[in-house]
């Protein structure tokens, strides 16, 4: 199982946070996985931070390819907003679409994912 970690859970991380010990040991487990939108929101604000060191070892982790449907991504935005599940953003949405296509898991403290699980089944991380 790979778990892809979602940029609340790294920020949380790097902050120290509560998920600290899950994470330390999902890195030592090496099934943690990345893709572009997250390095894309991480990145920026580690290069202000000057953080070469943090950003090298993200680079390292395997990246799922992110191969964008829009009609599918539309379907979802159509279910999110049938169910009522207003205001999930089409990054997420992303995320979300590439999770299933590689059959992963994804673990995050945003709660635009928890309705993601009841509308799309897209499964989180416990």
């Amino acid at each position: 199982m790979e778990i892809l970690v979602d940029t609340s859970i790294w920020i949380d991380y790097f902050r120290g946070g509560g998920h600290s010990t899950s994470m330390d040991a999902l890195i030592d487990e090496n099934i943690l996985v990345t893709n572009e939108i997250i390095l894309a929101e991480l990145i920026p604000y580690l290069k202000i931070r000057k953080q070469a060191e943090v950003i090298k070892l993200l680079y390292e982790i395997n990246q799922i390819p992110l191969r964008i449907d829009w009609e599918e991504i539309i379907e979802f935005q159509v279910k999110c907003l049938k169910s009522g599940a207003n205001g999930v953003g089409i990054p997420d949405l992303i995320i979300a679409q590439n999770v299933k296509q590689n059959s992963c898991v994804i673990y995050s403290l945003d709660k635009h994912f928890q309705l993601l699980n009841k509308v799309l089944k897209v499964e989180l991380y416990k």
